[in-house]
């Protein structure tokens, strides 16, 4: 187990001056259009000192804290998985040759990026991608590897937060290079920080740290037990794969997919899903050819396409394809849930779609009291 030191908030910008001097593009927290979103900073005043967020169904608001505590949120709109996995990303050029086309790969960037602030229902869902992705995507694949994560255990849930219902967080306990708690109580404002990898303890061993004392380990299980007993939703995560599976024609699936617009929100903030399409263009001269990869939803019509028609023309069709896919068929693919709890898709839904209602709705209709 690895010792647990006491970062100073007077120091703290020592720990991103170490990054940026080993070579990492710095990407964290900022406030920006109205949100807390990822993006790469320079400094430790682009963070949102002082700001949080107040989150429920098809509501998010930022709101100011009473003190200046810098990862005093829950989450935004952005995950990771859009510095990993890009929304939108050039595969590869090519150009018209005398022996034909000769295809020209993209080059990665040589500074591997370093994260600042995830969370650990994050950390989960960076594993889950990790599956889809390590062994099939050399560009995801070259992002990961050289990835630095400075994780931060969770001090205060939002009100769409569920991880403790799927064991995904508040705490950190794996995936992670360095581990910040932020202790901010009584006038005092410090993190306690800890390594969890080998280039981990190297950024670790050059801060200005000590070591934690009892009441340093205390006020830092306090933060996490905060946001544990804060989560705003919850979820009966055992025996979801099989209760799905057995209701596929519930009466609950027209209900959801009267209300749901098939606007694709909840797939495009979730930190897990990763649907994508491919397409290829040319210039006017037809002697230069790309291929571009985009994000892509289940909830589109044209996703489903298979000879000219679409396998799910209904809006009840894709919502059921989302949901049992992301709590039940996810474990066939990858022997996990594709869910994290983070809450994103209730909170950014237009009109507010709760998968933890949906899910509880069905459960309840094969309890006794609610058969008929």
């Amino acid at each position: 187990m690895s010792t647990v030191r006491v970062l100073r908030r007077r120091d703290f910008s020592r720990l991103l001056d170490g990054l940026v001097s080993r070579g990492y593009r710095l990407v964290g927290p900022t406030v920006r259009d109205g949100a807390i979103v990822y993006d790469e900073i320079r400094a430790a005043s682009d963070l949102p000192e002082g700001w949080s967020d107040r989150q429920d169904g098809g509501t998010y608001r930022l709101e100011r804290r009473p003190d200046a505590a810098l990862f005093g949120y829950a989450v935004g709109p952005h995950s990771w998985k859009k510095f990993l996995f890009p929304p939108r990303t050039r595969l590869w050029q090519a150009d018209r040759q005398p022996q034909g086309f000769v295809l020209r790969p993209e080059p990665t960037d040589a500074r591997p990026f370093a994260f600042l602030g995830v969370r650990a229902c994050e950390l989960h869902a960076i594993a889950i991608q990790d599956k889809v992705f390590m062994e099939s995507d050399p560009l995801y694949r070259s992002h990961r590897e050289r990835a630095f994560i400075v994780a931060v255990n969770c001090g205060q849930a939002g009100g769409t937060c569920f991880c403790a219902s799927m064991n995904t967080g508040p705490r950190v306990d794996r995936g992670f290079d360095l581990a910040l708690t932020e202790i901010v109580e009584e006038g005092r404002h410090a993190f306690t920080i800890e390594a969890g990898s080998e280039r981990g303890r190297t950024v670790l061993d050059a801060l200005p740290t000590e070591d934690a004392q009892p009441v340093d380990l205390e006020a830092a299980a306090r933060c996490t037990a905060r946001a544990r007993g804060q989560m705003g939703r919850s979820l009966a995560a055992a025996g979801v794969p099989e209760l799905l599976a057995r209701n596929l024609e519930h009466p609950r699936w027209d209900d959801v997919a009267s209300r749901c617009l098939a606007c694709a929100n909840c797939t495009m903030v979730c930190p897990t899903c990763f649907c994508s399409t491919v397409e290829d263009t040319t210039d006017l001269t037809g002697e230069h050819a790309e291929r571009w990869r985009s994000w892509d939803s289940c909830f589109t019509l044209d996703f489903s396409s298979l000879h000219g028609a679409s396998v799910r023309a209904s809006t009840k069709a894709r919502y059921r394809q989302w949901l049992t896919h992301k709590l039940s068929t996810w474990y066939d693919q990858f022997g996990t849930s594709g869910c994290v709890g983070c809450g994103r898709c209730i909170t950014w839904c237009p009109v507010a779609i709760d998968l933890t209602q949906e899910v509880a709705a069905i459960r309840q209709s094969e309890e006794p009291h609610g058969k008929s």
